[in-house]
């Protein structure tokens, strides 16, 4: 995966305490992991870095909105998300990222890459079920509703055109119903 240089953070020039960095996310990001779930994706992500003398605090925001299809109607729509994530970098021996919360850069790395985590955070906080909010108001003019009310079953005066029944019959009815 061959990732921009703008998600590389040069931390090694940086002076102690917070700096800020943003980034726009959009679909050709996405398209560089092989992600193809969103039509569109348009989010800012805001990165506090505050650096210590043996460590690092990287703490990510994001808001904005992914073009996805409904689960429901299939109808593309634009899915507000927002969310954060928490990363403490450390430096060891070699690199290790198998705790989600903390990151070991090796001894003399002046770099990290945070394309991996933007990537993660964004991905997470976008429900697992999508559903259009027009659904929920009413307001939502798909076609395949519309399809469903055209193949829905027959209203109820086709089946009381069944119960007529032959008016030989009729007379006979009257005589119990008389009697009770």
């Amino acid at each position: 995966m061959k990732m921009k240089k703008e998600f590389l953070i040069p931390f090694v020039g940086l002076k102690q305490g917070k700096h800020q960095f943003e980034f726009n996310v959009d679909k050709t990001f996405f398209d560089a992991f092989n992600f193809d779930e969103y039509n569109d994706v348009n989010v800012k992500v805001q990165l506090v870095l505050e650096k210590g003398s043996t460590m690092m605090e990287l703490n990510f925001k994001h808001k904005g909105t992914v073009n996805v299809p409904c689960d429901v109607t299939n109808e593309d729509f634009d899915l507000p998300i927002k969310g954060k994530l928490r990363l403490i970098v450390k430096f060891g021996d070699e690199y290790n990222d198998d705790n989600d919360e903390i990151l070991i850069l090796p001894h003399g790395e002046y770099q990290v890459n945070v394309a991996q985590y933007i990537y993660e955070m964004i991905v997470l906080s976008v429900p697992t079920k999508r559903v259009h909010p027009g659904i929920s108001k009413g307001t939502v003019g798909a076609g395949i509703l519309h399809k469903l009310e055209e193949l829905a079953p027959k209203e109820q005066h086709e089946e009381k055109e069944e119960e007529k029944t032959d008016p030989r019959w009729d007379g006979l009815k009257k005589l119990l119903t008389d009697n009770k």
